[in-house]
């Protein structure tokens, strides 16, 4: 794993990490465009954390602290760059990021579909909280 050089993405990053989820992040978010990538970097510029293989961009994974909590999203690997532990670094790194910002617990969304990924977050030391459910509401401006 010396090989995998694990980094904060820039805004010279965001096109690359956009056209990357197409492939390696299952699912789609109402947030998945320029502007709003843009946004969530802009505002906390170590957020959005990358892994890279030789120059290209293998995985990534959002590590969001507000302050109270520890939010988790888009844990994405690259389907040729699976079960290498390039998760586990991505994981690795966001767990160290909570802890230094004074974070106390993690949580992740994780589609119910998707097996692979369930099974990644309980292999990870995650667990899913059945009392819990996700309420959404599209904010128009």
């Amino acid at each position: 794993m010396t090989d995998l050089n694990i980094r904060a993405a820039g805004p010279e990053d965001l096109d690359a990490v956009l056209a990357f989820w197409k492939t390696a992040a299952e699912g789609t978010s109402i947030s998945d465009d320029r502007g709003g990538v843009e946004r969530l970097v802009a505002r906390d510029p170590e957020v959005l954390i990358l892994a890279e293989r030789a120059g290209e961009l293998v995985g990534t994974v959002i590590a969001g602290f507000d302050g109270w909590r520890c939010h988790l999203y888009r844990l994405a690997v690259h389907p040729d760059h699976r079960r290498r532990g390039i998760g586990s670094a991505l994981l690795t790194a966001a767990e160290e990021r909570f802890v230094r910002l004074g974070g106390r617990r993690g949580d992740a969304m994780v589609l119910e579909r998707n097996e692979r990924a369930q099974h990644a977050w309980r292999a990870a030391g995650y667990v899913r909280e059945e009392q819990w459910r996700r309420w959404v509401k599209p904010l128009t401006g």
